[in-house]
């Protein structure tokens, strides 16, 4: 790959540098988790993550494995910064983001470190342009706290049985209610929009379930204006899980398969509206 020698002459003093033969494997999963402008970029040897938040009361993260990557160089345990997602997407796909099979932007990926700016090797068709993004120290994440210790009830679904139920349930509702429960209804969504209530069930035997352990009956509502975000991952996503722990927060889990066939994971994090008392 021509990138492979190109920013040598730079120096090898980066203390972050990931490649890629098709860009489309990063900038399709940071477009799953793009709904602020900032993000916070985090990598370790086992990969990168990077977090966008709203308001304390939401949160998605997106893992990409080190083995995604042609390269992926870390001198360090830990990198951190924090840059313009939206700024970054567009740098990404300056070339279109083309989907002619044969045709892929190739991506070096470098950062020197604290007060430098994340620079952008992008290849395609032999012409290569080079993008410089300035970087901040990078923000605290907020910890949700969400163990798995704590997980009280999980569904893992197919996730084209949740795009339909999204697409039948009135998105006018300002909430979203799940109920998930050991006896029926097991799995609903529900909504309560202009044109009246609506209730999406899954039996928990359905062929779309592929996963169904739920210990105690619980309802919550999360607002619909913070959970559309997460439908960008649930478009380019083949698996969910749906969790909820003890104190209602919930979390989305999203299974993507990029280009390649390879597994990257989006997750959400959503803390809930008001609780709703058992009749």
């Amino acid at each position: 790959m021509p990138l492979s020698t190109q920013s040598q002459t730079e120096g090898d003093n980066y203390v972050l540098v990931a490649s890629l033969d098709n860009v489309r494997n990063l900038s399709n999963i940071l477009k799953a988790i793009t709904f602020k402008d900032h993000a916070i970029f985090n990598a370790t040897p086992n990969g990168l993550k990077v977090t966008v938040e709203d308001s304390k009361c939401l949160q998605a993260n997106a893992f990409i494995q080190a083995e995604i990557f042609q390269e992926f160089t870390i001198r360090e345990d830990s990198v951190g910064f924090q840059v313009n997602l939206t700024v970054l997407l567009d740098c990404l796909t300056i070339f279109g983001g083309s989907t002619v099979p044969g045709v892929a932007t190739a991506l070096r990926m470098c950062y020197n470190g604290y007060g430098y700016p994340l620079t952008l090797f992008l290849e395609e068709g032999g012409v290569v342009t080079v993008c410089k993004i300035n970087t901040q120290e990078p923000e605290e994440p907020i910890d949700f706290e969400f163990c798995s210790t704590n997980v009280t009830n999980k569904v893992i679904l197919q996730s084209e049985s949740l795009k339909e139920a999204f697409s039948e349930l009135d998105m006018t509702s300002e909430v979203l209610q799940i109920t998930m429960s050991p006896s029926q209804p097991y799995f609903r969504l529900s909504t309560f929009g202009n044109s009246g209530n609506a209730h999406y069930d899954y039996p928990k035997d359905s062929d779309m379930m592929e996963l169904f352990q739920c210990t105690k009956t619980q309802t919550n509502r999360y607002k619909m204006s913070l959970l559309k975000p997460s439908t960008k991952a649930l478009a380019l996503s083949c698996k969910v899980s749906v969790r909820t722990d003890s104190r209602g927060f919930l979390s989305l889990q999203y299974l993507v398969r990029n280009d390649d066939g390879q597994i990257c994971f989006v997750e959400y994090y959503c803390c809930p509206d008001e609780e709703v008392e058992e009749e």
